[in-house]
């Protein structure tokens, strides 16, 4: 048996950190007990290069890059993992955007929905 729960973490331009809380809201990542839309931020410095072929939302190919971004780390559920890994892709303005997915094992979450 898999973990019931994972933890996203997902970097965003500032920019469009209100749409992407509001798609995790939507998606109810984050619902934990009697709590909804629960999620930390902070801010981060990315850093990437472009290759040929590519269409960067910022940047162009061969330059490297850099800019102010939201690290956002929420939890969802396994049942809910894959649509909410879809909506954040559909709201988020990179072409590919970082959404690492990390397993909780043992987190004490049994009454999260």
């Amino acid at each position: 048996m898999g973990p019931r729960f994972f933890k996203l973490e997902i970097f965003v331009p500032e920019t469009h950190f209100p749409l992407l809380r509001e798609t995790l809201r939507e998606q109810d990542a984050g619902h934990i007990g009697r709590y909804d839309s629960c999620l930390a931020y902070s801010r981060v410095r990315g850093s990437w290069r472009p290759l040929e072929g590519a269409d960067p939302f910022i940047g162009r190919a061969g330059e490297l890059c850099e800019m102010d971004e939201v690290k956002i780390e929420v939890t969802v559920s396994a049942g809910r993992l894959e649509q909410t890994v879809r909506a954040v892709k559909g709201a988020h303005p990179y072409e590919e955007p970082v959404i690492n997915i990390i397993p909780l094992w043992g987190t004490g979450l049994q009454g999260a929905q």
